[in-house]
């Protein structure tokens, strides 16, 4: 998965699991596309300061993740549906009976 979509989604799932601080900082360099020195200046800490920061929350982040698996369960069912999508538009006429059950395994997974 690309780097800065994973970041995202991460950050949608977990992220009010972050300080208001954390947040601020890490909306405005991952999320807003700003500079370390930007934001530095902005918040009156180091460039350091705030690689250390999005780094500290990367790993926050990750380790939700790895604990809670949100975001793959959710990457897994968004491919699955959209599979179901392109089976849909393939056939003529759906067999009912396939997309019943594969949108049961869609349920089970939830």
């Amino acid at each position: 998965m690309d780097k800065i979509l994973e970041q995202t989604l991460l950050y949608d799932f977990y992220g009010e699991l972050l300080t208001e601080h954390q947040k601020q900082i890490y909306e405005d360099v991952v999320l807003n596309d700003y500079s370390f020195s930007e934001v530095a200046s902005e918040q009156g800490i180091s460039r350091q300061g705030v690689h250390d920061l999005i780094k500290r929350c990367n790993k926050i982040l990750q380790d939700y993740e790895s604990k809670l698996h949100l975001v793959e369960k959710f990457v897994t069912i968004k491919e699955q549906i959209e599979q179901m999508e392109k089976s849909l538009r393939e056939t003529e006429q759906p067999d009912k009976e396939q997309l019943v059950r594969q949108l049961n395994g869609i349920l089970e997974n939830l």
